[in-house]
Parts: structure tokens; C-alpha cells; sequence
């Protein structure tokens, strides 16, 4: 339990630190918003059961409920609350955040039914996303539940900037607050928004003052509050709770980790174009697993199902998936470590000796391509991770990262593979790393009309990051071209039913000669696809 803590925790500031290099404009003032936040939920007080939480919601006037806005989770688990709300028989007014005040009139119009939904999400904000990992889902969700049940809606929210911003929106969101919940029928106001806005010195102390003399009863429920989910974890208590009171009588409710709500935002941030979520209401990300390698198996001509019974699909949702790995395989220490590194690096992966995938992300597409290598290994066993010397492993990897991406397209057609134009532009403004193997990839595509022995000549071999990263993006390429072609009827069925069964006994004969027969990518497709 220590050391699966430890990796879970390692991967929380991981990824922290990860959403903070592209979070910026933090001022002081959100910084002081912040730290007030996590000193309110630090700790627990006593673990308390749904029922209890529910009683007190219902008890309440006001509820605060905190949102992490790429989670549809925290949505759902807000919409439970208010089932549970309107079971008292009080009339219920949602709160929301999501909603600017001043787009009020155009809500009220689509409540109504006198204004289209396209309408009304084209005026919140709301635009249609390249991909599935879009904020205007939960959006949806919320304002179509409202509708359904006929429920009064608030915008709460403002716009604003500068160091006063956080409490602008405070003193506009609890002005709007306080007008909805001083009705004579004095309804119960259930307020959506984000999690540090609801420690009750923020939002719900502004919305006190806007009430004055007209007192109400509020309650404030956090969902995953961090300080409060690690102490229970190093307690190891998690499991068992579902909801903790804290000490200032708040709430927070448990149903995520905070590395599953960073993974969610994430996922937001990185999604490619074509992408969609993983996990829907029906299925869990092991049973879509199981549908695409499925799939997958069929056209490649791959017996896959009695071997689906025995694979194990883990996410980062689980804290213990170094363990379980190592419980289904033997592992050196040092192949243990690499392990650790690779989950820690965000990246999803198929373990053929533990017959095991592991998911960093809840990305269809990524979830696909880990399908795609999960029958692979199926059609050639131990033949996947042959011993090879350095310049052959680098093609044999190459070929598997073709397989995978070409899997992966036969499940989401609409998947995008960055083209030789947007590795020039990486060269280009990239740093580091990353300029490094946008470099060892135009050359290495360059050098392939020359002939092998030259391309041979600039593989990255002696680093790890540069091996890993380059035989990936050229595996890509690769994938892509074979997918187009096998759309089009140049490659037949048999063929790429030979490649899945191909135990790459000469993995740099087999690149090469895919390469040259499918060509390079078209200036156009080059440029599209970035």
C-alpha cells in the first residue's frame, strides 16, 4: 500500500506541475484565494454516509456544491444532489456558474422553449469542440436536466479580470444567489461552481452579507478535496469513505481521486482533433477495451476472446497498478523502475509479459492503439518483446507503433496523425527535447529515399527519450499511410492480417519495405493532418 501511495502522490505532482506550466496569469490574489481553499480542507473531522448527506442537503436553503469543470463526474454527482433536493417537495432553483448572468434572458427564452439550443449554447460560449473533450458537454447535461425538470435556472457568473476579479465574481454570483433563494416560497438553491469559490469564507460569507437580515441556511459539499482524499488514502481509508465532514461542518464527497480530476483536464488540454471520451454512462473504459480489441481482432484475423478474459485493463484511477502489473509478470528491479517511470510519464502502454494495459488517459483513440498492440500480442506471443540489438529494436518498435495507430483508425476513422509539415513547424519553435525529435524525424524521412544504410545512420540509439519518441512519430506516420491505403483498396485485407501475424524476425526489412511501398504523404495530407 506504501509504495502504490507513493506512486500515486508522485503522479499527482507530476501532473500539477504539468497543468502549471500551461495555467498561467496566477495572481496574488488567487494565490492567497487558493491557499485559503487548502487550509479549509486539509483534513476531516469524522466520515459521514450518503444518507446523512442527503438529510442535510435537504435541510438546507443554500447549498454550495464545488465543480471540477472537465470532470463530467462532478456534474453528475451536482444533478444526484438535486434528485435528492427536489425529493423534499421544495421547489428547487439551480445556481450555475457555466451560465454568465447577462446571459439570462437568452436562458430563460430556451426554458421557455422559445429559443433554439444551437442559439442558446452559441451565446454562453459554448462551441462545437475539434474534439469529444469539450466543457460544453456538462454544459448540456445540466441545462437539459433543468428543462426536463422544469426547474428555475441562474447564471451566476461574470466576467472579470485583474487581482479583484475572484472577488467580483464573488459579490455578482452571491447578489444573484441571495435574489433567488429571499422568494417567499423560500426554495432550495443549489449552486454549481468552482471548488475554491465554495470554502465558506469565499462565495458562501458574500452571499451571507447580500442576505442581511434575511437569514438562510447554508451548506457548502466539496467533491475530492486533495488534502482531504490523501489523508484518507495514507489512512487507508478511501474505499470506505464516500463523504467526510470537515471541521467547520462542510461536506466533501469522494468519488474520484485527484489524479483522475487532473487526468480529466488534461485529457481537455491535450485531445486530438477527433478524439472522444473513453468511458460513457453504459460502459466502463475495460468493457470499451474489450469491444475495440474485438473489433480490431476480426479484421486483423486474430482469435481474441478467450484472451480477453484474462487481460486486465488498469487506469490511473487505480492507485495500486504498479502492484497489479507485478503480480501478473515477472520483473527485474530495473524493468520495475522502467515501469514506474512510464506510468509516471503519462503515457499509455500495453505490458504484453502481464498481459495488461494500462490507460494514462481516457482517450478513445489512445485506448484504441492499446487494443490494436493487445492483439497483436495475441497473434505472436513472446515475439513481441524479442531481445533485439539497438538499431533493430528501434524498427521493430516503429512497426509496432504502425499497428497500433492503424488500429486505432479502424476504431475512430476521424483520428489525425501530426504530418511532416507540423514536425517541421515543432523544429521550428519547439525546445529541447521536443525540437530534438522533430529534428531526428525530418531527417530520418529525408534519408529514407537514400536508402536504409543511410537512414540507418541517424537513429537516436544511445537515449531513451529520443529512441522512444522518434520510433513512435515515424510508427505514426507509418500507421497513417497504411490506414489510407488499406481505405482506399491498395493493401488488401490479407495483407494487413499477415502484418498483425508478422513475428518481425527482420524488423528494418519490414519498415523499409512499407515505407517504400506506400510512399511518402502527400504535401497536402502533410500539411492537414498537423
Amino acid at each position: 500500500m506504501r509504495d502504490s501511495l507513493a506512486l500515486h502522490l508522485a503522479l499527482f505532482r507530476r501532473q500539477r506541475a504539468q497543468i502549471a506550466r500551461v495555467v498561467d496569469g496566477h495572481t496574488d490574489a488567487f494565490r492567497a484565494y487558493e491557499a485559503r481553499y487548502r487550509r479549509r480542507t486539509a483534513g476531516y473531522r469524522r466520515i459521514v454516509t450518503l444518507p446523512a448527506v442527503h438529510q442535510q442537503v435537504q435541510a438546507a436553503d443554500v447549498v454550495y456544491v464545488g465543480d471540477y469543470h472537465t470532470l463530467p463526474l462532478a456534474q453528475q454527482t451536482y444533478l444526484a444532489l438535486v434528485e435528492r433536493a427536489l425529493a423534499s417537495g421544495r421547489r428547487v432553483v439551480l445556481a450555475l456558474e457555466c451560465v454568465e448572468g447577462r446571459h439570462q434572458s437568452a436562458l430563460d427564452a430556451w426554458l421557455a422553449g422559445r429559443l433554439p439550443e444551437r442559439a442558446l449554447l452559441e451565446r454562453l460560449g459554448v462551441a462545437a469542440s475539434a474534439s469529444g473533450f469539450s466543457a460544453g458537454t456538462g454544459v448540456r447535461a445540466l441545462l437539459s436536466f433543468a428543462r426536463r425538470q422544469r426547474l428555475e435556472v441562474v447564471g451566476i457568473d461574470r466576467r472579470a479580470q485583474g487581482e479583484r476579479s475572484l472577488a467580483l465574481r464573488d459579490a455578482y454570483a452571491a447578489e444573484r444567489i441571495a435574489r433567488a433563494a429571499r422568494a417567499e416560497d423560500r426554495p432550495l438553491v443549489m449552486v454549481l461552481v468552482g471548488q475554491y469559490h465554495v470554502a465558506p469564507c469565499h462565495l458562501p460569507a458574500q452571499v451571507e452579507r447580500a442576505l442581511g437580515a434575511d437569514a438562510r441556511r447554508g451548506l457548502v459539499v466539496y467533491q475530492n478535496a486533495e488534502g482531504v482524499w490523501w489523508r484518507l488514502a495514507r489512512e487507508g481509508r478511501v474505499g470506505a469513505a464516500e463523504a467526510v465532514e470537515l471541521a467547520d461542518g462542510a461536506l466533501c464527497l469522494l468519488n474520484a481521486s485527484p489524479v483522475v480530476c487532473q487526468q480529466s483536464f488534461l485529457d481537455y488540454l491535450e485531445a486530438e482533433a477527433g478524439d472522444a471520451p473513453l468511458v460513457d454512462a453504459d460502459r466502463s473504459a475495460a468493457e470499451r477495451f474489450r469491444e475495440m480489441s474485438a473489433l480490431i481482432g476480426r479484421l486483423a484475423g486474430v482469435p481474441v476472446l478467450r484472451a480477453l478474459d484474462s487481460v486486465e485493463v488498469t487506469t490511473a484511477a487505480d492507485g495500486d497498478v504498479l502492484a497489479r502489473i507485478q503480480q501478473r509478470g515477472r520483473f527485474t528491479h530495473s524493468e520495475l523502475t522502467q515501469l514506474r517511470r512510464h506510468i509516471l510519464s503519462r503515457e499509455s502502454g500495453y505490458i504484453p509479459r502481464a498481459r495488461t494495459a494500462y490507460l494514462a488517459s481516457l482517450s478513445l483513440n489512445h485506448a484504441a492503439e492499446e487494443a490494436a498492440h493487445f492483439v497483436r500480442h495475441c497473434a505472436v506471443g513472446d515475439a513481441m518483446e524479442a531481445p533485439r540489438r539497438a538499431s533493430e529494436a528501434f524498427y521493430a518498435r516503429c512497426m509496432e507503433e504502425a499497428l497500433g495507430f492503424f488500429g486505432s483508425k479502424l476504431v475512430n476513422p476521424r483520428r489525425t496523425c501530426p504530418g511532416l509539415a507540423e514536425w517541421a513547424k515543432r523544429f521550428g519553435e519547439g525546445r529541447g527535447v521536443e525540437r530534438q525529435i522533430a529534428a531526428f524525424v525530418l531527417a530520418h524521412k529525408a534519408a529514407e529515399t537514400e536508402g536504409p544504410e543511410e537512414a540507418v545512420k541517424l537513429l537516436p540509439l544511445r537515449k531513451d527519450r529520443l529512441f522512444h519518441g522518434v520510433s513512435h512519430a515515424l510508427g505514426y506516420l507509418l500507421g497513417d499511410r497504411l490506414y489510407q491505403a488499406f481505405d482506399e483498396g491498395s493493401v488488401a485485407k490479407a495483407e494487413v492480417q499477415a502484418l498483425f501475424r508478422d513475428p518481425f524476425e527482420d524488423p528494418r526489412g519490414a519498415y523499409f519495405t512499407w515505407t517504400e511501398r506506400l510512399g511518402a504523404p502527400s504535401r497536402m495530407s502533410a500539411v492537414t493532418q498537423g
